[in-house]
């Protein structure tokens, strides 16, 4: 059985997070929204997109910014989107995004199964406006937008992905082993 003064730091300390992370929520929808163009995307299928379209009948949409087939971090955090996928688009529209082609997302994305929407982003500047695309290099992460009943589109709010982040549960299921996370790096096959 566990030591009740150490049990009680442990509920305390997860408290305070669960706390600092609803304060990191609030304070990231308090940012001023920014309005963005209608771009237009090439799906896994070579077909294009709007991003108006990409809401479905929501008003809110979430985007991942992946980095494309060559990352296996980004594909960790794919495989688990695939799992939350219906749950999400129950809410809100949801698709990732890739900076590859069509025809290699949708080599990629059929060997792992994923369900959702891939958009290339090869032919617009959407990662780059959006601050996921720095000097020809990708960053990992996810933006989500509202649309206004006029039809705009805006920017509310993004975040950044990395190791350890709260967007896989990997890292926190391995933190539970005498282990940890050790030097543990995601794969494509195990």
């Amino acid at each position: 059985m566990a030591d009740s003064a150490w049990q009680q730091q442990i509920d305390a300390l997860e408290k305070e997070i669960v706390e600092r992370k609803q304060q990191l929520a609030a304070l990231r929808l308090q940012g001023p929204r920014s309005e963005v163009p209608d771009y237009t995307f090439r799906r896994s299928d070579g077909s294009k997109v709007k991003l108006s379209e990409l809401f479905g009948d929501k008003s809110e949409l979430l985007i991942v910014h992946n980095m494309g087939k060559s990352c296996p971090y980004c594909t960790l955090w794919a495989d688990g989107f695939n799992g939350l996928y219906f749950h999400i688009e129950n809410k809100a529209g949801f698709a990732v995004s890739s900076p590859d082609t069509p025809e290699v997302m949708n080599e990629f994305a059929k060997s792992r199964n994923w369900r959702f929407t891939m958009l290339s982003t090869q032919e617009n500047s959407f990662k780059r406006d959006l601050g996921f695309e720095v000097n020809g290099d990708y960053l990992p992460g996810v933006s989500s937008f509202a649309k206004t009943p006029e039809g705009k589109i805006e920017h509310v709010a993004w975040s950044y992905f990395g190791p350890g982040d709260d967007f896989n549960a990997t890292w926190f299921f391995f933190d539970l082993l005498p282990s940890g996370r050790a030097d543990w790096h995601p794969r494509f096959k195990y």
